[in-house]
């Protein structure tokens, strides 16, 4: 069986080091795009940033080509490896779960797969106190189908802060974990955790937020985060604020007045934004009927002046290790 060069335990991820400005402005561009899911589009702005050593932008590169291979491809298992070679513990799961030791014959040296070498890497790490260790070590500890030694590290992430963590334990409390006597102390607990990432400016936990006081009818602050969550970038937040300047009687959430030119200037600034996505070019379809085309003029130029280009750029914040 063919064996890979050890696995480094790298105290300082490459990652980390500082990149040329020029090499730091493709990341950006390569992140925003990864955000959308832009999976082809992405790869030429990381490509030079992971030939200049950057391990996240090789494991993203390994993501974006999975994903669009349907699976651990010869292309993707190369960045995944490439990853793995610099201590990515992710790119490690990913490599497991695609079976590049048991079927590909890449198997990383002293260890009998790849999980065992991310749980290796990462168990010293998560022991000293680090938070995204921690959460990393529920990802792992899942590979090995220890339920419960996963959920431990994820509220040990969770308490020292990780929002990631909050938000995956505030989600699997409404969905079931955990003992509560009613549904409201189930929503508050989550709400607990929602909040705590929310509150440090994690986008995710916005809009776990704004959903779960709507479910439980704080619609004003509800409508706060859904703003807040607009304002840090996120696609979902700032699509349903067009949404309720379009049909603010479909949702109690929506705390403003029916203005069709500002929902029409959100909706045509999306569209700009994300290349006329499918789902933004059905809305506007939908919407075109109840303007006049003065309105739509006026609105397109209220999406210049107020909406297109704002900063930070729209994403979806898919998480590292999701789908």
């Amino acid at each position: 069986m063919q064996r890979l060069l050890s696995v480094a335990l790298l105290v300082l991820p490459i990652s980390t080091w500082a990149l040329d400005p020029e090499i730091q402005a493709a990341k950006n561009e390569g992140m925003r795009l990864w955000g959308m899911s832009e999976w082809i589009e992405m790869q030429p702005y990381l490509e030079p940033v992971a030939e200049a050593g950057d391990v996240e932008a090789m494991y993203y590169l390994g993501e974006a080509t999975r994903l669009l291979d349907r699976g651990l491809s010869l292309r993707a298992m190369a960045w995944y490896l490439q990853a793995a070679e610099q201590g990515d513990p992710y790119a490690m799961l990913r490599l497991f779960q695609g079976g590049a030791c048991t079927a590909g014959d890449r198997c990383p040296e002293g260890f009998e797969d790849w999980h065992h070498a991310a749980l290796a890497i990462t168990q010293p790490q998560a022991e000293a106190s680090d938070p995204d260790a921690m959460l990393a070590m529920y990802h792992i500890q899942r590979m090995f189908e220890a339920s419960r030694r996963a959920g431990e590290w994820l509220e040990r992430a969770a308490e020292a802060g990780q929002p990631e963590a909050q938000i995956l334990l505030g989600r699997q409390i409404l969905n079931g974990r955990g003992w509560y006597l009613t549904n409201s102390r189930r929503l508050g607990a989550a709400e607990a955790w929602f909040r705590q990432a929310a509150e440090q400016g994690y986008v995710p936990g916005m809009e776990s937020l704004s959903r779960v006081l709507g479910d439980i009818e704080a619609y004003d602050e509800a409508w706060d985060w859904v703003q807040e969550g607009s304002n840090n970038g996120s696609y979902d937040a700032r699509l349903g604020i067009a949404m309720c300047y379009l049909e603010p009687e479909d949702d109690p959430v929506c705390s403003c007045e029916e203005d069709l030119i500002e929902g029409w200037a959100v909706l045509h600034a999306i569209d700009i934004e994300t290349q006329g996505s499918g789902q933004i070019r059905g809305a506007k379809r939908l919407y075109r009927d109840r303007l006049t085309d003065a309105q739509v003029e006026g609105a397109e130029v209220l999406a210049e002046e107020k909406w297109i280009g704002r900063e930070p750029p729209l994403s979806r914040f898919p998480p590292r290790f999701g789908y």
